[in-house]
């Protein structure tokens, strides 16, 4: 994990890798809980056996479920010291290029795209979120998210 002190030390980092995620794996059972969670239980998602037969051979996770990882990853991959919160402001582009069979193991690397002073010492960050599946030559999803931190 990257440790930066404060919000205003991410500014001449615009263009860089703030940081990458631990890998985290995901289980049928996470699946099923976004799946209860969203109502979408389309079976290539929670249906092992039907899956089988389907398009991948396995179940796959929702393209949704990969995307609202984004906390978890971005909290195993830097911190800024001295900000009391972040809030998400919203996303840009969104693709999610290749699927997420079940078992998978993910990371996120997450690039600093821009960096905007806000008046109360805070920022609004646009940050880019690659998510790739280990074995994988293609990424899972990539993110451009919208976070506003404060001091």
């Amino acid at each position: 994990m990257k440790i930066y002190e404060n919000i205003s030390d991410l500014q001449p980092l615009v263009g860089e890798v703030l940081g990458t995620s631990e890998w985290l794996a995901l289980a049928q059972d996470r699946i099923n809980l976004f799946a209860d969670a969203t109502g979408d239980h389309q079976w290539i998602h929670v249906d092992p056996e039907r899956a089988k037969d389907g398009p991948f051979g396995v179940p796959i996770a929702h393209g949704f479920l990969t995307l609202s990882l984004l906390p978890a990853f971005s909290s195993t991959a830097y911190k800024v010291k001295h900000s009391s919160t972040g809030v998400n402001y919203g996303l840009d582009k969104v693709r999610f290029p290749a699927p997420v069979p079940v078992d998978s193991l993910l990371r996120a690397h997450f690039r600093l795209l821009s960096y905007e002073a806000l008046d109360n010492g805070g920022a609004q960050l646009k940050i880019e979120m690659t998510v790739e599946r280990q074995g994988s030559s293609k990424p899972v999803c990539i993110a451009e998210s919208i976070v506003r931190r404060f001091p």
